[in-house]
């Protein structure tokens, strides 16, 4: 009798093992040149898990993953969890300083990377595993049940780095039990189901990339990873969806804007898309609108959440009509979290239209920072308004308001509130209000406090620097006006696709 496999069922592994016993041949995840079945995912993940144990004697370290983004890159993340440690992605086209910041913050264990990159891994790390070599160790269940018996579901599974406001990487460390909450919850208010064929977008050091991955995990789904060429080319884009069924889409509104800048859904329609979520940065609602001018039947779903608490905290699935001047709603808090306004004195927000910073509470808040406890220290705080036990809460740093059906908001970044000819302005307001413009593909505002000026930068096929002036006098108060306006090519972007304010700020 073949020898089973035996954890808690906080372990985001049963996922995995569950899919497994459903349906070991079929296709869990696939790029254009590679599938992995279901069965041969789990046989590979216990390979490498054998051949961690084996030659490194820890528990509960960091393994970087550093290799090309494709299916097989999974088990090496699965291999590390089963082995009771836990995987931080990178990716091979980062600069080599980012990837030496990470390194000499975590300190990590090991390295595994495939044969192609063997050379490179060493020199970010003296313990370097070859993924080929791997996945042909012989299996040790026993050895892997030992570490698997002693594991608790406040193991950490991941680190995902993002980019602070200095440019400097933290890394934010994610429990089993942080992430089995979150797609439990996330797979039931938006209906995941086995028949789900996932598109993936984002990379997998991103924490968008978690519904793509884990929904499918946790229902015997199938995910796609499109190829990140496609999405500068509409035609491609939609193709894939269509040659390969795509029924869910999770994407960043930029890659969405694409389509719809180029009215994509005139030469190809994907016939089988039910499903649209989309979060990560602000939706154009005009972008909006032209999904679902295509798709009145589906389902779109705007989501918000920080990395910090796992990757989402709210949702709306968008139940009505809105112009293209509205902001679509963040929406309400999924189940076990609480999403709440503070003011600036930290008392409690109930009405509507007042902005305040969004805070958030529950088993989704992430151990903190690794290796970083000032930061770590800095957000993740008592709860003010509970001054009886001890109570973490995350501050965002984000800031939001209630509409009238007390649905969430989203305003903009604390930090990107500021003090102007007398008046607190939100910038992100403003980017708001740029991007209703027609032909607009990017916008962000910046304020140079040295010279009192708001600065707006954008990127438009349409507009020069008096047109986008005189349409914004249609829709902003005038002190809300910008008074310098730069016009890109094309704006710089961080690794997570977002705009790169830190590098515009060189510019001011």
């Amino acid at each position: 009798m073949d020898k089973k496999l035996i954890m808690d069922s906080g372990n985001v592994l049963n996922y995995l093992v569950n899919s497994v016993e459903l349906n070991s041949d079929k296709i869990a995840y696939f790029s254009e040149t590679s599938k992995y079945k279901y069965g041969k995912l789990l046989n590979d993940t216990e390979a490498i898990a054998s051949g961690i144990i084996k030659n490194l004697s820890v528990s509960l370290r960091p393994i970087l993953i550093y290799m090309e983004k494709s299916p097989y890159m999974l088990s090496a993340f699965w291999g590390c969890v089963m082995s009771r440690n836990f995987y931080v992605p990178l990716d091979i086209s980062m600069p080599e300083y980012r990837i030496n910041l990470i390194v000499e913050n975590l300190k990590p264990a090991a390295i595994i990377t495939d044969l192609a990159h063997f050379d490179e891994a060493k020199e970010f790390c003296s313990h370097v595993f070859a993924y080929e070599q791997l996945i042909e160790t012989e299996i040790d269940i026993d050895a892997i049940n030992g570490r698997l018996n002693s594991a608790i579901d406040t193991d950490p599974v991941y680190v995902l780095y993002t980019s602070g406001s200095t440019g400097v990487p933290k890394g934010v460390v994610v429990s089993h039990r942080s992430l089995v909450d979150y797609i439990d919850h996330f797979c039931e208010e938006v209906n995941i189901t086995s028949d789900d064929v996932i598109a993936n977008q984002a990379p997998f050091y991103f924490d968008a990339s978690l519904i793509d991955i884990y929904c499918t995990l946790k229902m015997g789904a199938t995910m796609g990873i499109v190829p990140k060429t496609y999405f500068s080319v509409p035609i491609k884009l939609l193709e894939f969806l269509e040659n390969y069924k795509i029924t869910t889409v999770r994407w960043v509104p930029s890659a969405m804007k694409m389509i719809s800048m180029f009215k994509g859904f005139k030469t190809l329609k994907p016939s089988s898309l039910r499903k649209v979520i989309f979060g990560a940065e602000s939706m154009p609602t005009k972008v909006y609108n032209y999904w679902k001018e295509n798709y009145p039947e589906a389902v779109f779903v705007q989501i918000y959440g920080p990395t910090e608490i796992t990757g989402v905290c709210t949702y709306h699935v968008v139940d009505r009509d809105y112009t293209d001047e509205q902001t679509i709603p963040i929406g309400k808090a999924f189940k076990n979290s609480e999403v709440f306004l503070l003011d600036d004195d930290d008392k409690l927000i109930k009405r509507p239209d007042i902005t305040g910073e969004i805070c958030v509470k529950g088993s989704c808040l992430s151990l903190g920072y690794y290796n970083f406890k000032e930061k770590t220290e800095e957000v993740f705080v008592q709860n003010p308004l509970n001054p009886y036990y001890p109570e973490k809460i995350y501050r965002t740093g984000d800031l939001a308001k209630y509409d009238d059906r007390h649905d969430l908001v989203f305003v903009s970044r604390k930090d990107f509130q500021i003090k102007h000819m007398g008046h607190r302005i939100e910038l992100g307001e403003i980017e708001t209000a740029v991007m209703a413009l027609p032909g607009m593909k990017a916008a962000c505002c910046l304020y140079n406090k040295d010279k009192d000026k708001i600065v707006l930068f954008y990127d438009s096929e349409t507009m020069n620097d008096d047109e986008v002036l005189e349409n914004l006098k249609k829709r902003l108060q005038r002190y809300m006006l910008p008074n310098t306006f730069k016009k890109m090519e094309s704006m710089p972007l961080t690794v997570s696709g977002k705009i790169d304010r830190v590098k515009l700020k060189e510019l001011l």
